[in-house]
């Protein structure tokens, strides 16, 4: 029985798990007719396995595979750097248009499910990257890692930026990372229900619009 029909009120975290299981359950079930369309055409382009199952580092810096479709050729990771530019030889046909969309991200509402990530929070990082946080920075592992946030808002289309760059992990590291792990930071200290109802909306109309990312470090997200 809920511990609040006892009298005792549900706390934040108690709600934003509720909110997760009740959002990705019911999201799982209407996309699926069109998540099985996918992983046939997937399937059906190289043979090749329908998910990629990347390591990530999730809360309290515990390990987890996350779910997403495979967008690029089977063993890419020992073929090239761990970040991906939008012209990567390595993504497949019908890899570049799912990651256009985001429709690879959908498979992470399984981990959502699995109590390993949650619908807002932190991008879940490599261990590579986890590893350069400051000890301010390791709060961010205080949380569950997320399928949208504010940096995901901040820089909606990662492989754009680090089209053309002869080293992506190094682009991304100068270019990215910094103003990513800020927003992260912004995101835990303030975090609340609200405030996940409003990132939620803005990734929705973001992927209706299709609106390029903004210039780096020239928008707020926050302030949209």
């Amino acid at each position: 029985m809920p511990l609040w029909v006892l009298g005792a009120p549900p706390s934040p975290a108690m709600l934003k798990r509720t909110f997760d299981l009740l959002i990705s359950a019911v999201a799982l079930l209407l996309l699926s007719p069109m998540m099985l369309a996918i992983a046939i055409m997937i399937r059906r382009e190289d043979g090749g396995a329908v998910f990629y199952r990347g390591l990530r580092v999730g809360r309290f810096g515990k390990p987890f595979r996350i779910f997403k479709f495979r967008t690029m050729v089977p063993g890419a990771e020992k073929r090239g750097a761990s970040s991906t530019a939008a012209d990567d030889p390595r993504i497949t046909r019908i890899g570049r248009f799912l990651r256009r969309y985001k429709l690879d991200e959908l498979p992470q509402l399984t981990n959502v499910l699995r109590g390993e990530m949650s619908l807002v929070g932190p991008r879940p990082e490599v261990r590579r990257y986890v590893e350069m946080y400051t000890e301010e920075e390791k709060i961010i592992l205080t949380v569950r890692p997320g399928i949208t946030d504010w940096a995901t808002l901040w820089n909606s289309d990662e492989g754009a930026v680090l089209a053309g760059s002869p080293d992506p992990d190094r682009a991304y590291e100068e270019k990215i990372r910094p103003t990513k792990v800020r927003l992260q930071l912004e995101y835990v200290r303030n975090q609340s229900l609200l405030v996940d109802l409003k990132i939620l909306l803005q990734t929705a109309a973001a992927l209706v619009t299709k609106k390029p990312p903004a210039a780096l470090g020239s928008a707020d997200p926050r302030r949209c």
